[in-house]
């Protein structure tokens, strides 16, 4: 009797925890319009058409259902490689001014959400 008691309060409790676990913060789009806007990515691209570089959704269409994409747009904007655009020309991709990691992850996801 005692056994079936506490197995009830231990799965009762680990039901609890589970639903009181923090659901994935969402993104914060003013914060990555601004950390985009701060670090220029706006000059070259914008969120829904191309400029000289790439619209955001088409990035986010690109990388969409594939579960590194949101570690391909990181790198993308964090280590500066050579990009090529559709005129043939090529330039090193601009960094963007943060070292956060929670700044860059937000920016990567709200590039991925549009």
């Amino acid at each position: 009797m005692k056994t079936k008691l506490i197995a009830s309060l231990v799965i009762a409790a680990a039901g609890a925890l589970l639903s009181a676990a923090p659901a994935a913060a969402a993104v914060d789009a003013d914060a990555a319009q601004a950390l985009a806007k701060k670090s220029g990515c706006m000059k070259c691209h914008a969120i829904d058409k191309s400029k000289k570089g790439p619209a955001f959704q088409k990035t986010a269409a690109k990388y969409k259902g594939k579960t590194d994409g949101e570690a391909k747009v990181t790198d993308a904007i964090t280590k500066g490689a050579k990009v090529k655009f559709e005129d043939g020309t090529s330039e090193e991709h601009k960094i963007v001014e943060s070292k956060d990691p929670k700044e860059i992850k937000n920016l990567a996801q709200w590039i991925l959400a549009q």
